[in-house]
């Protein structure tokens, strides 16, 4: 990903990330959303089809840097293999969103 505080310039970021792994079915969603909610980040999380966990990141750089971060850990139960991130339009909601399966 190149560096997202390109994104604008009010130094903040947004990226959206696939994480795959077994990474449904532990409580990754619901850690994540805990996670970006005490980052104060904007966002989703979603189950994806072929078993990955999609994840938008918004907010402060330094926010979503650490979040990208704790990606790669997850919830205790999950076992992360890889997180793919790119650069993303911002969301169009100021929350941080656990949606229902893709």
């Amino acid at each position: 990903m190149s560096d997202p505080r390109s994104n604008d310039r009010s130094g903040r970021a947004c990226c959206l990330c696939r994480v795959s792994g077994r990474v449904q079915g532990v409580g990754f969603r619901a850690s994540t959303r805990a996670q970006a909610s005490r980052l104060g980040l904007a966002g989703h999380v979603v189950n994806l089809p072929d078993g990955r966990v999609e994840v938008l990141l918004y907010g402060p750089f330094e926010a979503v840097e650490r979040m990208r971060t704790w990606l790669w850990q997850g919830p205790p139960a999950a076992r992360v293999d890889a997180v793919d991130c790119a650069d993303a339009p911002p969301p169009l909601h100021a929350d941080f969103r656990l949606l229902r399966d893709f």
